[in-house]
């Protein structure tokens, strides 16, 4: 036999998601949105999750229209007993993005309670209990996963006027890998992805500011604003077997910016 004959070449694993069903809060617009139509088109089942009845309603009408499996739940993740309910009625799922956040800039000297409390609620609270919602019924399953939760750039860095923000990020990477240690022996892996910022229209109040956006684009090196199409490879490598043995880490989008 000759040695190219007897050669065996590696196969890539793939990035496809057939037969899987994903859950992705956040779903209405920005990042969730463009979370749930890469899913669907890498041929997972996506269950969107929002507040917004109607904008949901339309996301998951035309994920159905571009040929992807999708349905909506109108549903506030920061009331954790309703959106536990929910996800061990109609679990297990197999993947989750949990892309659903709030931002209430302000200079730490004047940061008021209110904020502190609503910021905490959502991005570190509501996180919290839904991954460990979907972690259960996996568990209880006895089945693998692939748990994503949207974090920052700002949860490995700080930023002016992001005191709260910086610190719900922070709080997610550690949330992501002590998770992620516990979890691991049940096949089931936990990692964030970290964009810069993106344009959405959470953002869009700082990108209307001329100073803030200087500033901003100074620091990512490629010299632009991130767009949602450029998370959504990302978010299918971190939820398929491509990235099978990335468990407890952070997966940056950040054009550069954390860099030096």
């Amino acid at each position: 036999m000759s040695l190219d004959a007897a050669l065996r070449l590696p196969r890539t694993p793939s990035f496809r998601l057939d037969g899987r069903r994903a859950l992705v809060t956040g779903a209405s617009s920005g990042i969730g949105l463009a979370a749930a139509a890469a899913l669907a088109e890498a041929g997972a089942a996506v269950t969107l999750v929002a507040r917004r009845a109607a904008e949901l309603e339309a996301v998951t009408h035309a994920i159905r229209e571009a040929g992807g499996a999708a349905e909506a739940r109108a549903l506030d993740i920061t009331d954790c007993e309703a959106t536990e309910q929910m996800i061990a009625a109609e679990g297990p799922f197999d993947v989750l993005v949990n892309s659903a956040g709030l931002a209430r800039h302000s200079p730490a000297l004047a940061t008021e309670p209110a904020d502190y409390d609503a910021v905490m609620d959502l991005n570190v609270r509501a996180a919290y209990f839904i991954t460990r919602a979907v972690a259960r019924g996996l568990v209880a399953a006895g089945k693998p996963g692939s748990l994503i939760n949207i974090s920052s750039q700002m949860g490995l860095v700080g930023g002016p006027d992001r005191a709260v923000y910086c610190a719900t990020k922070h709080a997610l990477e550690g949330m992501t890998k002590a998770m992620a240690v516990e979890w691991g022996p049940h096949g089931i892996r936990v990692n964030t992805l970290c964009p810069t910022f993106i344009r959405t229209p959470l953002a869009e109040k700082t990108l209307a500011i001329p100073e803030r956006k200087a500033w901003i684009l100074s620091k990512i090196k490629l010299g632009r604003v991130g767009e949602v199409e450029d998370l959504m490879g990302p978010v299918v490598f971190l939820a398929s077997d491509a990235s099978a043995l990335m468990t407890g880490t952070h997966l940056l989008i950040d054009g550069g910016w954390t860099a030096e």
